[in-house]
């Protein structure tokens, strides 16, 4: 239905004014939008009435006074088809007042009930509401048209989420958020009176709100919420700004902006994958010939700078094992944004679930600086790891950029997001970036083997299950307190010291011996970085 002039606003119409108007029931029902105006003296008027109709009457085809049942059923009947309201004229059947049977059962449904002290006419009433509701209900069309041409010149466009949201944000008029699946915001347009705390405390306030259906509001919180995607792969929300009840029209906005937003990410994954295998294949050409010229020529065509230029190898990786495990899809779309953003050339392929993602930097610029930055617009948003390799000058070092990169994601500790933002590059490893630098070396594998050889086949024999590798690695973890090493396993001291006792037994080694705890230690490390880790 149609939004249409309220009981309340037409009470302030000149016409109803002159009829001295006056609300005796119903009042808190007085805002339901009138529908159209309906004038009759029927008993039976309820199967004529639709919904958001106001009756006028004069009472002369009502029931007697006496008849309280009546009076009742007539209203109840008015309440059923959800009709806007009654107002009666006075005079006719009624001088000064209406029957307490009347005005109690229209209390009772909440329904309007208005008197009107002097003589007028209902067509004249008809006429002033009527023309009220219908200059309303062009209104709501013209603004229904707005809003289809808007989204529709947005999907001839191609539009991206930004100019969506912004459209949004001005046929609304006030702020918009985007949310991801686990209420992190994604975007965030402020509206014209925001004053800065819309988003305080956003993810937990985000939580406690469920609407029903694909869009609902959210009084609480004044939010109009509607969900992106399907209700079995829903992947966020979007949110605007709405203190009081929303209109249909911005109903209307929320559902064509969702559907603008699903589409362009249904087409952005179609123009990603695609865009992802032409970079893989322009990547290997680098790395295999990179002095080709017709290599140079496809990538200069695909908007890939090489002429003069330095470069520096990045690999995005999704972290293991979170609680929200990053869409890879996602996190490219992102870190192509981002890199248009920056306005640094990049090609970005997938590769064995990670992203390979080389930049083509100016000579003279801070390639690290840029890497930083480009971190900064990905990980805020995805719970990614990034590394990089060292800038090379030419063309020739792609290859070994991108290699160190991915030695240095393999290095590099899978922390949690708030420990691990950031770049992660050779020289922040220490000793995990030293181990990275020598590979899968065969003596590596040795030295491993010979370290920690025995103890590995003591645990794997060992139905008592003591674990004693892990017992080593506490110990190493917590050079300075033996306490703090045996609570990290849930263990007494007395249990941890046996299999202290036990670890030296079975290498024959003492483990206070600094040399003996540095080489163990070495050999830990590199175990996980080559076997895996831990378990």
């Amino acid at each position: 239905m149609m939004a249409g002039v309220t009981l309340r606003e037409a009470l302030t119409l000149p016409e109803l004014r002159r009829a001295a108007p006056e609300l005796v029931a119903g009042a808190a029902g007085a805002d339901r939008p009138i529908r159209w105006v309906h004038a009759t003296e029927r008993l039976d008027v309820g199967r004529l009435l639709r919904a958001g109709d106001l009756l006028l009457t004069m009472g002369t085809g009502l029931p007697p006074d006496d008849d309280v049942a009546g009076l009742s059923a007539f209203v109840d009947e008015l309440a059923d088809v959800g009709s806007a309201g009654m107002v009666v004229e006075l005079g006719r059947r009624w001088d000064s007042a209406l029957p307490d049977a009347l005005v109690d059962a229209c209390e009772r449904h909440r329904l309007p009930l208005v008197a009107l002290h002097r003589e007028t006419r209902f067509a004249a009433l008809a006429q002033e509401i009527g023309e009220r509701v219908v200059d309303q209900q062009l209104t709501e069309l013209r603004e229904a048209q707005r809003v289809h041409e808007t989204f529709t010149e947005l999907s001839f466009a191609q539009a991206g989420p930004v100019e969506i949201l912004q459209a949004v944000q001005q046929l609304a008029d006030g702020p918009v958020v985007v949310e991801n699946a686990h209420h992190r915001p994604l975007d965030y347009f402020a509206g014209p009176g925001d004053a800065g705390g819309f988003l305080d405390g956003w993810p937990a306030r985000s939580r406690r709100v469920a609407v029903a259906g694909r869009t609902g509001w959210d009084a609480a919180n004044g939010w109009l919420v509607t969900r992106l995607g399907s209700a079995d792969q829903a992947w966020g929300r979007l949110v605007i700004g709405s203190p009081d009840g929303p209109s249909q029209r911005l109903a209307a906005v929320a559902e064509r902006a969702a559907a603008a937003l699903a589409l362009h990410r249904l087409h952005d994954r179609d123009r990603g994958t695609l865009m992802r295998r032409t970079h893989l294949e322009l990547l290997t050409a680098l790395t295999d010939d990179p002095d080709s010229e017709d290599v140079q020529r496809r990538c200069e065509l695909a908007g890939f700078a090489v002429r003069r230029r330095g470069f520096v190898g990045v690999v995005v990786r999704p972290r293991i094992g979170g609680s929200a495990p990053a869409d890879l899809d996602d996190v490219a779309a992102t870190v192509v944004r981002a890199a248009h953003g920056l306005r640094v050339p990049a090609l970005v392929c997938e590769v064995e679930r990670d992203l390979r993602v080389l930049l083509s930097v100016p000579a003279t610029s801070g390639a690290d600086d840029l890497v930083d930055r480009l971190a900064a617009r990905v990980v805020p948003h995805h719970d990614v790891l990034v590394a990089a390799g060292r800038p090379v000058p030419r063309r020739a070092g792609v290859g070994l950029t991108l290699a160190e990169a991915g030695q240095v994601a393999d290095a590099a500790p899978q922390s949690p997001r708030d420990e691990g933002a950031g770049v992660h590059r050779l020289a922040d490893l220490h000793l995990r970036g030293l181990l990275a630098l020598l590979g899968e070396d065969e003596r590596v594998r040795l030295f491993v083997e010979r370290e920690l050889g025995a103890l590995q086949q003591h645990d794997r024999a060992d139905r008592a299950r003591t674990e004693l590798v892990a017992a080593l690695r506490a110990l190493l973890l917590h050079p300075t307190s033996k306490t703090e090493a045996a609570a990290s396993l849930h263990l007494s001291r007395a249990a941890f010291y046996d299999r202290l006792a036990r670890i030296e037994s079975v290498l024959g080694v003492d483990l206070d011996d600094p040399d003996v705890r540095v080489s163990l230690h070495v050999a830990l490390v590199a175990d996980e970085l080559f076997a895996g880790p831990p378990k």
